[in-house]
């Protein structure tokens, strides 16, 4: 079966109710599954007691105070009853589809890294789990107002035990960690599979003030920079994106062009610079210099004209 692990920021507020609908997931997909909360952030003993979860107090962190993913990782494996382990941030929700796919790579693979897409959603209240309907009402709720987002975010890892057994002092909850964890996958000779097709993880939305300045701290901070460093800088880094192999409906497949990942995402972020250059010097201008005569005229922005399809995350544009 399956090793769940991960660490918590304090039960709090918005921050206790979403934790809590994560580990509550969790320890509802299998009567064997092993759920480990590491640290002793304030409320997480109480809720290990109420949840009945594997409570380990002691981890070790940066100099800042941000819990080591080396630290986690190494203990995880130490303890875990099971062969297969996951790491997943303290606020994916998970449903039966996510152990399924994990046992379908396993059955072909004998080492590999299971990641995957997360859709934001707006959650702000305790989920139901008595409902029977519970999951698949989740799951058309995150389909219908949902944000799937891209390939960079980067929430759960579950892999063969072993995989990880050298890591440098990288910290969670801080930018660039995730990224090396795909790359050493990969170094690794380790087969890293997107399971985006065959799992809906939803990520509960919330803000970062948990943080001293919110998301600026989590991608600019003392650990954020100490973590580029030691993951050995962009040559070190991959996303979702890069994964060799994907799980579809009918199995394992190969991601022939996964190679062109990095190519890709230098495209999109020189596009991303041309369109803000033209947008701030040119088109901006335009429509300031032009407001009083296009409306004149009745040329303004029908809202009926908004775009359709799947929304994208603001950091995804």
């Amino acid at each position: 079966m399956l090793t769940l692990f991960t660490t918590a920021k304090p039960f709090l507020g918005h921050i206790k109710v979403i934790q809590r609908n994560a580990l509550k997931s969790w320890k509802l997909l299998h009567p064997d599954v092993e759920v480990i909360l590491f640290g002793n952030d304030e409320g997480a003993a109480e809720v290990c007691q109420e949840l009945d979860l594997r409570h380990v107090p002691e981890v070790k962190r940066s100099r800042a105070g941000s819990v080591r993913a080396d630290s986690l990782f190494s203990l995880a494996q130490q303890i875990a009853r099971h062969e297969v382990l996951c790491y997943a941030n303290c606020d994916i929700v998970f449903m039966q589809d996510f152990p399924i796919a994990c046992e379908r790579v396993r059955q072909k693979l004998p080492q590999f890294l299971v990641v995957g897409r997360r859709t934001d959603t707006d959650i702000t209240e305790p989920i139901d789990f008595s409902l029977q309907n519970w999951q698949q009402s989740l799951a058309q709720r995150a389909q219908r107002t949902g944000t799937l987002r891209f390939f960079h975010n980067i929430d759960y890892f579950a892999f063969s035990r072993g995989l990880y057994q050298q890591m440098p002092e990288i910290v969670v909850g801080r930018v660039y960690w995730d990224h090396w964890m795909l790359w050493k996958a990969m170094h690794s000779d380790c087969a890293v599979v997107d399971v985006s097709q065959s799992v809906c993880a939803v990520h509960q939305n919330h803000d970062y003030s948990h943080v001293p300045e919110g998301w600026k701290s989590v991608s600019t901070d003392e650990d954020a920079q100490r973590n580029f460093l030691l993951a050995g800088g962009r040559a070190h880094l991959r996303t979702i994106e890069d994964a060799p192999y994907r799980l579809t409906p009918s199995g394992i497949e190969k991601n022939s062009y996964y190679w062109l990942a990095p190519t890709k995402r230098t495209w999109r972020s020189a596009s991303k610079t041309i369109r803000g250059a033209f947008r701030t010097g040119l088109w901006h201008p335009f429509l300031n210099a032009t407001r009083s005569r296009r409306h004149a005229v009745g040329l303004k922005k029908d809202p009926r004209s908004a775009p359709t399809g799947p929304r994208k995350h603001w950091m995804d544009q």
